[in-house]
């Protein structure tokens, strides 16, 4: 059995209040030219269409897979850079935290781009 952490200590309910997490469709899957993990995203959030970088290259046989799936994005974070590329959100996935292989945090049913979580 894998070794999971313990919580983090306990915060607020309005500073969860303040993480704006969206469900979103992904559109498209790039590689991040020099990048040994990186692919950049095309992700349609309802509201927009943003491009987010995530470390997937080394995760997934074949990082495409994820076209078309719908997974949770933070959309409130502020753009950063990674390797030169613009990141304008970020893909909330299930393990990676912990060392495990990630798993994308996924709808159980078909949502519309944009729909809130919590």
């Amino acid at each position: 059995m894998e070794q999971i952490a313990d919580p983090k200590p306990e915060m607020s309910f309005d500073d969860l209040e303040k993480i704006d997490i969206r469900v979103g469709t992904i559109l498209e899957v790039q590689d991040v030219e020099g990048s040994r993990k990186l692919v950049r995203l095309r992700v349609d959030l309802g509201f927009a269409v943003r491009q987010v970088v995530v470390g997937m290259k080394q995760e997934r046989d074949d990082p495409t897979e994820v076209i078309g799936k719908q997974a949770l994005f933070v959309v409130n974070l502020a753009p950063r850079k990674m390797a030169g590329v613009l990141s304008e959100a970020m893909l909330f996935d299930i393990g990676y935290a912990d060392g495990l292989l990630p798993a994308l945090a996924m709808p159980e049913r078909d949502m519309p781009n944009g729909a809130r979580a919590g």
